[in-house]
């Protein structure tokens, strides 16, 4: 069957879309904080999604994971960590609003056909592709000033993110696996935050009879469980315009999989909580971590699959919304329990 781009919604349509989607990352919304800035400046909030600050976190909790698991292999010093932890915050803020601002001035011409993105900046008017272009432009320069806070060469390590970023937007063209794209440029965080502590992940050494690159196991764990952490919350993200996505021709795990997305949700749980304890095991990591990092991960996603009604829109971004902290909060607080604990 051949899908044909639907029309956008008439403006009545869009009104009524805008009410009930417009928290949604739809780019309709002014709430809370926003309100209070000058007009000129909301759009620009909107396109960057930092209101509500998911879309940052969630780009800035796998590089917190990497400073704090780079913490604990190296015993590091309480004012080292504070100080990667800052550098990373400051690079993730301006990393996500360039990456957010590339993604909608790719997506522009399809977003005008997607309900729950009608009304995103660029497609309702309020942005020009020309102002948006420049303001990734100087979100992206601004990311990369943060490199020099880091230790020398970490600007390499940068380079798969930065080319995995770029190709996000078409990634949703290409492949139905477009939340392991996602997840690989997310979960490289670790990556980067494990450089800026000074103790890069890749490194040649002997194994068996030839010189072969290899990555620090813990850190290999802790970067696929995070992959599959973004697989579960942006799969059901994804599910909020599954409809719009199939009639327009895009793709992803929740087109491919549809009726069956719930079983692959649990299987990747599976595999994520599986990664997690091997984490812990191959750094002997105390009780607490288990507890709070595994447990808490496999509770707060388990009741997010269990409950989340993928057919309905609002329930989708609710529990992306808030199971969303609750998993990273939970990984995040084991790992931190741990450097405590050694400190």
């Amino acid at each position: 069957m051949v899908w044909k781009p639907s029309k956008p919604p008439s403006e009545k349509e869009a009104d009524f879309q805008n009410t009930a989607l417009a928290r949604q990352y739809g780019g309709g919304h002014a709430g809370s904080w926003v309100s209070y800035l000058p007009p000129a400046w909301i759009p620009y909030v909107q396109l960057a999604r930092l209101s509500p600050p998911a879309a940052l976190f969630l780009i800035y909790f796998p590089h917190f994971f990497g400073v704090i698991l780079a913490g604990v292999i190296q015993h590091s010093p309480v004012p080292q960590v504070l100080r990667a932890c800052l550098v990373m915050f400051g690079g993730s803020f301006f990393f996500s609003n360039a990456a957010h601002g590339w993604n909608d001035l790719i997506d522009a011409p399809i977003d005008k056909s997607i309900a729950r993105t009608s009304k995103r900046p660029i497609p309702r008017g309020a942005i020009t592709p020309r102002a948006a272009f420049i303001f990734t432009a100087t979100q992206g320069v601004g990311a990369a000033l943060f490199l020099l806070f880091m230790p020398s060469g970490t600007a390499l390590y940068a380079l798969p993110n930065i080319i995995g970023t770029t190709y996000y937007p078409w990634a949703k063209r290409h492949t139905n696996l477009a939340q392991l794209v996602l997840g690989f440029c997310l979960a490289w965080g670790i990556v980067m935050g494990s450089c800026t502590m000074g103790l890069k992940p890749f490194a040649w050494g002997q194994l068996g009879n030839g010189q072969e690159l290899w990555m620090q196991q813990s850190i290999a764990c802790l970067f696929f469980a995070c992959i599959l952490w973004t697989v579960i919350y942006d799969t059901i993200y994804a599910h909020q315009d599954v409809e719009d996505d199939m009639k327009v021709g895009l793709k992803s795990i929740a087109v491919l999989f549809s009726d069956w997305t719930k079983p692959l949700l649990w299987l990747s749980l599976s595999c994520m909580i599986t990664l997690l304890f091997r984490c812990g095991k191959l750094l002997n990591m105390g009780v607490q971590y288990y507890l709070i990092t595994c447990g808490g991960s496999l509770l707060s996603l388990g009741v997010m699959i269990a409950n989340v009604e993928l057919k309905d829109s609002a329930s989708c971004w609710w529990w992306f919304r808030y199971g969303f902290w609750l998993a990273g909060g939970a990984i995040a607080g084991g790992l931190l329990s741990e450097y405590m604990l050694i400190k």
